[in-house]
């Protein structure tokens, strides 16, 4: 597990979020698509580093 890959990730979902709820303010739809679409980004940032570190685990344990 990297831990700048995992901070990079909770940049995207910060960054999406702050864009969602500007588009509240602006009234922009795109930019909520924008923001919701970078939500989506970090998860699978995460969600792979998850199974990097389960590999690694069960590589350990071998």
């Amino acid at each position: 597990m990297s831990v700048e890959d995992r901070l990079n990730a909770v940049a995207k979902n910060v960054e999406g979020k702050v864009q969602e709820a500007m588009s509240e303010v602006t009234g922009n739809p795109q930019d909520k698509v924008e923001g919701k679409a970078k939500q989506r980004e970090a998860a699978a940032m995460h969600a792979k580093e998850d199974l990097k570190d389960q590999a690694k685990r069960v590589i350990d344990r071998a």
